[in-house]
């Protein structure tokens, strides 16, 4: 059982796909990623481009949730300015998820409903 279990996942790192990551905070609002492309020996990879993901948190009844998502820019400043709009979509896509899932789980309990036989009908 140990063995089948030993390759069940794979941990290689690929080596072709590693990036710096470095934090930026108004210890407020969010926060905001950059993820820069390096090579292997740790130098900047100029080949691929910078990768920007903004990060924040809502408060709701049951209480805090996490939001994140990619943020098109090419420096931190541009980064900075499309943060609102990012986290916004983000929320819209979370929104739209969880609709999709509350109609799916409304879907599913209508169907095992219908299957319970009463006597009598």
């Amino acid at each position: 059982m140990a063995e089948e279990h030993k390759n069940a996942v794979d941990f290689k790192v690929d080596r072709s796909n590693l990036y710096r990551e470095e934090s930026f905070t108004d210890l407020k609002v969010g926060s905001i990623k950059r993820l820069t492309p390096v090579r292997p020996d740790g130098s900047e990879d100029k080949t691929r481009k910078k990768i920007f993901v903004g990060q924040t948190n809502i408060i709701t009844p049951q209480g805090s949730l996490p939001i994140q998502g990619a943020i098109q820019a090419k420096e931190l400043q541009q980064a900075i300015k499309k943060f609102p709009e990012a986290m916004e979509a983000a929320m819209e896509r979370l929104i739209e998820q969880v609709k999709e899932h509350q109609e799916k789980e409304k879907d599913r309990v209508e169907k095992s409903e219908s299957r319970i036989i009463v006597p009598g009908r």
